[in-house]
C-alpha cells in the first residue's frame, strides 16, 4: 500500500512545480513587455513637454535678469560709469604703447607726463610726415623742440574704450601728419598705460595739462583741439575753461559729438532694449548724473569763443546724427561765437564713414584748408561746408 501511494505523491508534487512555473512566467510576461517599451524611449508628447519645460526655465531666467539689471545699476552707480568710460576695454590687445613704431608710426615719440600726484599719462607725439627721415633715432628732447617749428599742432582727444593706439585713431594721426600737422594725443588716467582713476574732472584736467605743456613749447604756432565721440565732451570742457582764462585754442574740431551724456546714453544702441522700461531715466540716467558725469557740450558751447567745426556722418550708429545737428543749432546763434565761424559738415550715409571713419574722406584736406609742406598753416576762417 505504501509503494502505491509514493508515485502518486511525486506526481502531485511535479504538477505543483509546473503550475508554479507557469504562474511565474505569466507574472514575468507583462514586466518584459513594459521593459521593452521603456527601451524605445519616451513618447513624442513627453519629449515636447520636456523641451517646453526647459524653454520656460530659460525664459524666466532671461526675464529675471532683464528686470534685475536696472535695479543693480541703480544700487551701484559705478557700473554705469564703467559702461560710459569703457576704459577696461583695451583694443587692440597685445600692443606695446611704448613703441608706436609697431603701429606704423615711425616718426612718433612716446612720453609720460604727470598732471597730478599719483597720476601718470602716456602721450604720443607724431611730427609732420615731411620730417619722417629727420625723426629717425631722435630722442624726446628733439621732438619737444620740434613743436616750435612753423607747423600747426593738433591735440587729439579720443573717445571711450581702447587706447591711443586704436586702429582708426592711428589712421587719423597718419592722415593729419601727412597734411603737415604735429599730432599730440594721450590716454586719459585709467586708459591704456596711464595711471589713475577715470572721472570727467580728471580727464579734463589731463587735457588741460597736455595743452599747457604744448603751449609752453610751441611758441606762436597755432594749436587746434580735436575731440572725437566721448572726447568731444572732454574737448568742450577744456576749451570752455581755456576761454574763461582768456587763452583759447586757435580752433575746436568736434567729430561725432553729442549734446550731453544723458541724451547720448538714451540714444545709444545699447539702451534700445530698456528705452521704454518704466522709470528708464531714474534707473539708468540719474546714476550717471549722481556719478558726476555730465559732458554737457550743449552748455559748454555757449561759453566758447573760437572757431568751431563739427564733423558728423549721417550713418553714425553710436552717436546719432541728429545730436550733432542739434549741437550745431545750439552753438550757431550763441553770442560767444559772434565773432567766430561755426561750421557743420555732414557726411552722407552712402559714404559709409559711420562713427569713426571720417578720416577716410578725401574731402578732409579741403575742409581743413590745409596746405602741405613746411611753413603751412590752415586758416580756420577758410573752412567751407561739404555739400
Amino acid at each position: 500500500m505504501r509503494k502505491r501511494t509514493e508515485p502518486v505523491a511525486l506526481e502531485h508534487e511535479r504538477c505543483g512545480r509546473q503550475r508554479g512555473r507557469r504562474q511565474t512566467l505569466r507574472a514575468l510576461g507583462p514586466t518584459r513587455t513594459s521593459s521593452s517599451c521603456s527601451a524605445s524611449g519616451p513618447t513624442p508628447s513627453a519629449r515636447a513637454g520636456g523641451v517646453w519645460l526647459r524653454l520656460r526655465k530659460i525664459l524666466f531666467c532671461v526675464l529675471g535678469l532683464y528686470i534685475a539689471i536696472p535695479f543693480l545699476i541703480k544700487l551701484c552707480p559705478g557700473i554705469q560709469a564703467k559702461l560710459i568710460f569703457l576704459n577696461f576695454v583695451r583694443v587692440p590687445y597685445f600692443i606695446d604703447l611704448k613703441k608706436p613704431q609697431d603701429q606704423g608710426l615711425n616718426h612718433t615719440c612716446n612720453y609720460y607726463l604727470q598732471p597730478e600726484e599719483d597720476v601718470t599719462i602716456g602721450v604720443w607725439h607724431t611730427v609732420p610726415a615731411v620730417w619722417w627721415k629727420n625723426a629717425q633715432g631722435k630722442d624726446q628732447m628733439w621732438y619737444e623742440d620740434a613743436l616750435a617749428s612753423s607747423h600747426p599742432i593738433i591735440l587729439y582727444l579720443h573717445g571711450n574704450a581702447g587706447t591711443r593706439g586704436g586702429d582708426h585713431r592711428v589712421e587719423l594721426y597718419k592722415v593729419l601728419s601727412s597734411l603737415g600737422y604735429h599730432v599730440v594725443t594721450f590716454d586719459y588716467r585709467g586708459w591704456g598705460d596711464s595711471v589713475g582713476t577715470p572721472s570727467e574732472r580728471g580727464m579734463t584736467y589731463d587735457a588741460l595739462h597736455v595743452f599747457d605743456w604744448i603751449k609752453a613749447r610751441s611758441g606762436d604756432n597755432p594749436v587746434y583741439i580735436w575731440g572725437h565721440s566721448l572726447g568731444t565732451g572732454v574737448a568742450t570742457n577744456l576749451v570752455r575753461r581755456l576761454c574763461e582764462r582768456e587763452t583759447p585754442p586757435d580752433a575746436l574740431i568736434l567729430e561725432s559729438p553729442f549734446t550731453n551724456i544723458r541724451e547720448e546714453a538714451k540714444s545709444h544702441p545699447f539702451s534700445v532694449i530698456y528705452r521704454y522700461f518704466p522709470g528708464f531715466d531714474w534707473f539708468f540716467l540719474d546714476p550717471i548724473t549722481s556719478s558726476g558725469i555730465k559732458f554737457a557740450n550743449d552748455e559748454n558751447v555757449k561759453h566758447i569763443s573760437c572757431p568751431l567745426l563739427i564733423l558728423h556722418a549721417e550713418d553714425d550708429p553710436v552717436v546719432p546724427f541728429q545730436l550733432g545737428r542739434k549741437l550745431y543749432s545750439i552753438a550757431a546763434p550763441a553770442r560767444s561765437f559772434r565773432d567766430f565761424k561755426v561750421q557743420f559738415v555732414p557726411f552722407h550715409s552712402d559714404l559709409g564713414y559711420r562713427h569713426k571713419y571720417i578720416y577716410k574722406s578725401p574731402e578732409l584736406p579741403r575742409i581743413l584748408r590745409l596746405q602741405q609742406g613746411p611753413g603751412s598753416s590752415p586758416d580756420p576762417s577758410m573752412w567751407s561746408e561739404l555739400v
